[in-house]
């Protein structure tokens, strides 16, 4: 299996729900016979007595407990699956599709409590079926007992954190959090000033040979950053990323330039650094996790659903994120071995896209909002404190045209004059605060 086979099946592993609960059911086939051995030892020692043993229960008391055991967790799945399905249909519709296979499905609490239940009805269904007319299999009837209880502790854990995971506040802060992650992966180097432009762009104006995409059109997850390389330094040349990661790539589209001794690489051995998927995901692509921040921002400020409240929690974490990236080195298109010689060129978003996309449709949308107006200023003052010189030009832009969009949007000198105040909570917070991380 190559290596984008296997980054696609591991991130759609990730986000499937029914991992766990099958990997529950390897667990229970593995345990069961061990625990059934067990049992047949602990009889053979007349440590257990199959009659009275750890409950002391009768055939008829152990097979009324294993039978409300099961019927309490298939209860439990049939609950949880069903009410998953109505959290993904109210998530997708208040807040944004992209939060689904991203957030809800790649829960792991929701995915673990599930293969519990699994194992647990499995277990349990197992050891009614398996006891005799005569004969109550105590330590079995014991360990379904125990996964009975912790079934039943963990539904009810469930329900609560179901109920608070689904809050405004919840998901935009679980989406800040991996994307904080992917930031400080993708960009490890603090900024050190103002980028410069690359000599070499000029010098590899025409490559050698084009690599083109085939197989099926998708969107770029992943790149084998490393493997390539390496790759780049065994035929001592340099390989040039045409798309982006998140970018869709159809059929026939260039895919790599490639510079040099270009006709020692194999084609086929380089597509498979390159993982392809129908969605885009977080692992190498550090713009989702501000695009789905602004796409629940904009869904609030819609007129069906009219919640700028959400779209300032949304505005939280957007300011957080960016005030992360604005202290990062951005500028790491070139990327070289371990001489220092440039082997690949792969293209990232620079500081002007960050700040594009985390101010230019907010504004858009929600500049008629007081709240909204307020807290874009406060994040934007912010931002130009606490980042470094280089970063300010692009916020002072965004700044002067929030200006302008307020005063296009209010007519009243007193709103105008509201609209125009810094403030970290939209509206409630004091005229001189600042959002802090």
């Amino acid at each position: 299996m190559g290596w984008n086979r296997w980054y696609s099946l591991k991130s759609y592993l990730r986000s499937s729900l029914w991992a766990v609960p099958l990997m529950a059911v390897a667990i229970y086939a593995v345990v069961k016979p061990l625990t059934e051995m067990l049992g047949r030892w602990m009889i053979r020692q007349a440590i257990l007595d199959p009659k009275t043993g750890f409950l002391g229960l009768s055939m008829t008391g152990a097979r009324s407990l294993l039978g409300d055991i099961v019927s309490a967790d298939l209860g439990f799945l049939v609950f949880t699956f069903g009410s998953l399905l109505v959290a993904i249909q109210v998530a997708g519709g208040q807040y944004t599709p992209r939060i689904i296979a991203t957030t809800l499905l790649r829960d792991n609490v929701i995915r673990s409590i599930s293969g519990l239940f699994v194992f647990t009805m499995l277990f349990a269904d197992r050891t009614l079926g398996w006891m005799g007319e005569n004969e109550v299999h105590q330590l079995q009837v014991f360990i379904a007992a125990i996964f009975g209880f912790a079934s039943v502790v963990a539904f009810l854990f469930l329900i609560d954190y179901a109920a608070k995971s689904l809050r405004p506040v919840s998901l935009v802060a679980r989406v800040g959090k991996h994307g904080m992650a992917v930031i400080e992966s993708v960009y490890p180097a603090p900024t050190s000033g103002a980028s410069i432009p690359l000599e070499s762009d000029k010098e590899r104006s025409v490559p050698n040979r084009i690599v083109l995409h085939r197989g099926e059109s998708g969107i770029v997850l992943a790149v084998n950053l490393e493997r390539l390389v390496a790759k780049a330094r065994r035929t001592d040349s340099v390989i040039e990323f045409v798309p982006q990661v998140g970018d869709f790539v159809a059929v026939g589209e260039p895919m790599f330039h490639l510079y040099g001794n270009s006709g020692a690489i194999d084609e086929k051995r380089l597509r498979t650094l390159v993982a392809f998927g129908t969605e885009r995901t977080m692992e190498q692509d550090p713009m989702f996790a501000f695009r789905i921040l602004v796409d629940i921002a904009l869904k609030a400020l819609s007129a069906a659903i009219n919640d700028p409240t959400t779209a300032v929690l949304a505005i939280d974490q957007v300011h957080r994120l960016l005030r992360v990236v604005g202290q990062r080195s951005l500028h790491i298109e070139e990327i070289v071995d371990r001489s220092g010689q440039v082997r690949v060129i792969l293209r990232t978003p620079n500081w002007e896209d960050f700040v594009h996309l985390c101010f230019c449709e907010i504004r858009q949308y929600g500049g008629g909002s007081i709240q909204i107006a307020r807290r874009l200023r406060a994040a934007i003052e912010n931002l130009v404190q606490c980042l470094p010189e280089h970063r300010h030009d692009a916020l002072r832009v965004e700044l002067a045209l929030l200006d302008r969009t307020i005063v296009s949007m209010f007519s009243f000198p007193e709103d105008l004059a509201l609209a125009r105040i810094p403030d970290s909570q939209g509206l409630g917070g004091s005229a001189t605060s600042t959002a802090h991380d």
